[in-house]
């Protein structure tokens, strides 16, 4: 936001209230935000994975591009990336890591971290997520409606059942839980080829008829529906969500990542969530991504 631009806010919020007022208060915190980071006012600059649909990807495909790019352009800003694999280092070499010949951070928001992480300061979260259960022939499953219904399957049906599950997941623990661990086929919560994502893993495996079910993030499973829609040629893929459990987790928040102390930066994008949720929305909702509500219900 230009210098200017701060200026005439302030001239005109000595003569408004309400919400025009707020809107003034929302501009100044953008031009603080961007000196708060040491970035250009002009830039937004987004750490991301350049192969991981349908969160990011390097030509622009995924949600958190879109977030980015509504982010941006409410902020006046266009958007720069730094692309790493989301695995181990990627806040190392993305949102901690400086430009040799700058010394600035290359880059200054990770648009989706749980709440809390751990490695990163978070924002307030923009969305509440699920694991699911994919199914890759609605026809064979059509009775299914939750994860329970499953279990009433038939005992030789159910027996039948190879699941697809990352180990460390929510799923491992279901399965083993329901005493069906052994039907597992497991897959390592990071493949050694860094253009291999979950998304694919399970699509591949599911549609060679290798697993019979999978469980992963629901986004991911939205994601291969939405690929496999009913046509002549194949079978009609469907995702059941998981609902919040007292003894698993199976839904998490998602929010904004940056570094810690950047208060001012973090407040910025605290503001834009808070004000735009509605278009954060619609974004999700294009990508059928399951999220719930505060009760825990899909909305």
């Amino acid at each position: 936001m230009a210098r200017s631009s701060l200026v005439t806010c302030i001239r005109w919020n000595s003569r408004l209230t309400g919400t025009t007022g707020l809107v003034c208060l929302l501009l100044s915190l953008v031009a603080t935000g961007a000196a708060a980071t040491g970035q250009p006012d002009s830039v937004l600059r987004v750490c991301a994975d350049p192969d991981n649909l349908p969160l990011s990807n390097q030509r622009g495909e995924g949600y958190e591009n879109k977030i980015a790019e509504a982010l941006a352009s409410d902020l006046g800003r266009r958007v720069e990336y730094t692309f790493f694999p989301q695995r181990m280092g990627f806040v190392r070499n993305t949102l901690r890591q400086r430009d040799e010949a700058t010394q600035q951070f290359k880059c200054d928001v990770i648009i989706g971290v749980p709440k809390g992480y751990e490695l990163t300061a978070t924002t307030r979260p923009y969305m509440r997520s699920t694991y699911a259960l994919l199914f890759p022939d609605l026809a064979k499953q059509g009775s299914v409606q939750t994860a329970d219904d499953l279990l009433k399957l038939p005992p030789e049906k159910l027996k039948a059942l190879r699941f697809g599950v990352f180990s460390r997941s929510p799923g491992s623990d279901w399965l083993l839980r329901h005493g069906l661990i052994e039907q597992a086929v497991a897959y390592a919560p990071q493949s050694g080829d860094v253009h291999e994502n979950p998304a694919n893993i399970i699509e591949r495996d599911l549609g060679d008829g290798k697993i019979d079910v999978a469980i992963l993030w629901g986004p991911m499973a939205a994601y291969l529906v939405q690929r496999h829609t009913a046509s002549s040629q194949q079978a009609e893929w469907r995702a059941v969500p998981f609902l919040p459990d007292p003894q698993i987790r199976f839904d998490y928040e998602i929010a904004m990542g940056v570094r810690f102390g950047e208060k001012q930066w973090q407040g910025v994008l605290d503001n834009w969530i808070d004000t735009h949720q509605a278009r954060i929305d619609e974004i999700l909702a294009s990508y059928r991504v399951p999220l719930l509500d505060a009760s825990g219900k899909v909305k």
